[in-house]
């Protein structure tokens, strides 16, 4: 079995988990909520109307918008609780739509025959409309299941462990095994819950309790195998009995768990992978929280939801920081430190070595054929041509700021995944992208970052960065500096060309760094 594969498949047990607990648990507090609510609602027309339509209005808010929208709600909470809040608000609608629809359809004449035969209201609920309703509600719980096993992978970037960690990271990394993965459990998953449903519904309707027996043994497996892989991992947080991680030695992190925290690109899980291996010889047990947002990353690690990740010192610097101006590169990591020590506890630990900052390349044939070897350059030039970007380059202050400075406000903006920006630049589907340094394509692909003569730019400097409780722990912190100053540009640019050229792994590629950081090879 090749590394790919393997690490696929070592990877399900807990992914799996994630989407089976998370997915039942959203359908089930929302088919508590869907069907007294339908029923009440049933025989009141004008009830009935509101409530559809404001369960239809959540409906039309994309799938991946209202779990973003949850994070702030629930007070930059991420992982399970915007996931799961979302997701039941997303099976709401089919539910207590069919059985609105599934009560309100029973023929007249067969409720004042049972009001007839002296049926009381409450008799002629349970055993005449609901019976009679049932394979309409029950065709409504079987599009919710759907609906939210199909959304549920995308609650990745919040946080959430789902099989849609699959899809988020070979995207980013072009490892279609992986995409294929998370594609191929995520329907597979759909189809088995919506087949036990429908057996639920037969063995309901013909009486069949051997059937119904069976479904709910199956179900029971299904949840069990589920739930135990998180059970297994729950002896990861609580030692000895205390409810307190146990410390052992200066340099050691025996029986602590360490969340690490990567963003949605390549180098973020090469620099998480390697973090894990460091941690993980030092003892620890490496919980990963893969694909966050900037934002979300950050939240996650102010508030303890994650012990470390990796950023950039221009990030902090113009989205937490809100600083519009650029400053050289040393005066910003000081003044970054001081303000996320003093601001929220934050510990940046220091520099990794090397900085991944935004550049915006071209083609060089591109770049040529417009005489533009600079931003400034470009200006003149710049109508009507296309730039791509990731998904949140844009909104960013770094390209408000470029666009004002050398005027570049006639281009167009393309927001794309930043595994295809590349291929888009060199294939001349757009003329320009806001290419990341450190990448390995921009060499391969024959691309050149145009120069930024009035330094709007700021650096991009990767830091350690160690939540409020990670920063007092010193073994963390001991091991965690080992690694300052020791991988330099060419170092990360290989390691990220290894991944996205070469269709090696993140971990890895996170090796071949390691070995190179204790070769010395790597070093300034």
């Amino acid at each position: 079995m090749n590394a790919n594969l393997a690490e696929r498949w070592a990877e399900l047990p807990d992914l799996l988990a994630g989407h089976v607990l998370l997915s039942l648990a959203a359908i089930l507090v929302g088919l508590i909520i869907s069907l007294p609510v339908g029923i009440g609602a049933a025989s009141r027309p004008r009830l009935a109307g509101t409530v559809l339509n404001l369960a239809s209005v959540i409906q039309t808010i994309p799938g991946l918008a209202l779990l973003a929208l949850m994070v702030p709600l629930l007070g930059g909470t991420i992982g399970y609780a915007p996931a799961f809040l979302a997701l039941m608000l997303y099976s709401i609608l089919p539910i207590l739509r069919n059985t609105i629809v599934g009560l309100q359809g029973i023929d007249p004449v067969v409720r004042d025959a049972a009001r007839g035969i002296g049926m009381t209201p409450r008799e002629q609920l349970w055993r005449v409309e609901l019976p009679l309703a049932l394979p309409v509600i029950v065709a409504g719980l079987r599009t919710a299941v759907v609906w939210v096993v199909g959304a549920a992978t995308l609650a990745t970037p919040v946080g959430a462990s789902s099989l849609g960690n699959y899809i988020f990271a070979g995207l980013q990394t072009r490892n279609w095994l992986s995409v294929l993965f998370g594609c191929l459990f995520a329907a597979g998953l759909a189809i088995v819950l919506d087949q036990m449903i429908r057996l639920l519904e037969v063995a309901a309707r013909e009486r069949r309790r051997g059937l119904a027996g069976a479904v709910g043994i199956a179900l029971a497996v299904l949840l069990t195998a589920s739930v135990a892989p998180r059970f297994v991992s729950f002896d990861r947080i609580v030692a000895g009995g205390t409810g307190e991680p146990v410390r052992v030695g200066t340099d050691r992190l025996d029986d602590e768990t360490i969340i690490v925290g990567a963003k949605a690109f390549t180098e973020q899980y090469i620099l998480a992978a390697l973090l894990d291996a460091r941690l993980s010889t030092a003892g620890a047990r490496v919980d990963r929280r893969d694909n966050l947002g900037s934002t979300i990353a950050f939240d996650a690690l102010r508030t303890g939801e994650i012990d470390v990740y990796i950023d950039y010192s221009g990030t902090i610097w113009a989205t937490v920081m809100n600083r519009p101006e650029p400053v050289n590169r040393h005066a910003m990591l000081a003044e970054m430190t001081g303000w996320l020590w003093a601001e929220h506890g934050v510990l940046a630990l220091g520099s990794l070595g090397f900085e991944n900052a935004y550049g915006f390349a071209m083609a060089r044939d591109r770049a040529e054929a417009l005489g533009v070897g600079s931003l400034a350059d470009l200006g003149p030039v710049s109508n009507g041509l296309t730039v791509g970007g990731d998904a949140e380059v844009f909104s960013r202050p770094e390209w408000v700021m470029t666009r004002d400075t050398y005027g570049l406000g006639g281009m167009q903006t393309r927001a794309m995944d930043a595994a295809f920006m590349y291929g888009a630049v060199r294939d001349g589907q757009v003329d320009m992208i806001s290419a990341y340094t450190t990448d390995g394509r921009i060499a391969a692909f024959d691309l050149i970052v145009l120069d930024d003569p009035r330094s709007v730019l700021p650096p991009y400097d990767a830091v350690i960065l160690l939540s409020p409780e990670a920063a007092a722990n010193p073994a963390l912190v001991g091991i965690l500096a080992s690694l300052i100053g020791s991988i330099d540009d060419d170092a990360m640019r290989e390691a990220n060309r290894l991944v996205d050229l070469d269709r090696q792994t993140p971990a890895q590629a996170a090796s071949w760094l390691a070995d190179r950081i204790a070769a010395g090879e790597t070093t300034q």
